[in-house]
């Protein structure tokens, strides 16, 4: 598998804060604001998204870490914006710095870390 990635690769995603995003509907906590869960899931796929142009078909990413700290409350129909910037390529390990923005400043930041995987062979291990 040949690699095209290259530190320093970035990449931007806008969601809206739903009902459906709250803490109270994901079970993390009671009040209707922006569920750190959803924040994560938003790292995540800005995380995987920004690499799934530059990867040979039949592989993906998968998360393996994230680490992030969510600072500040998000409130329905907020527009939350993610952000990713690839710091380092190990392998076929990919370390990423990760944000989120709302439309009062920055709610959320960390790292995470994606493994690239041949999709056939890991849904092999993962059901075997």
């Amino acid at each position: 598998m040949e690699l095209k990635l290259e530190e320093g690769l970035t990449h931007k995603e806008e969601i809206k804060v739903t009902e459906e995003l709250t803490a109270k509907a994901l079970s993390s906590g009671t009040m209707e604001v922006y569920a750190t869960p959803a924040m994560i899931a938003l790292m995540e796929s800005v995380s995987k998204d920004s690499v799934k142009n530059y990867i040979e078909e039949g592989y993906t990413t998968v998360g393996i870490e994230i680490n992030v700290k969510h600072i500040k409350a998000s409130a329905i129909g907020s527009i939350v914006k993610g952000q990713c910037l690839l710091e380092r390529v190990e392998g076929k390990r990919l370390y990423f710095k990760v944000e989120a923005f709302d439309e009062k400043g920055k709610i959320g930041e960390g790292t995470h870390i994606r493994y690239i995987v041949n999709e056939k062979e890991f849904l092999d291990r993962a059901y075997r």
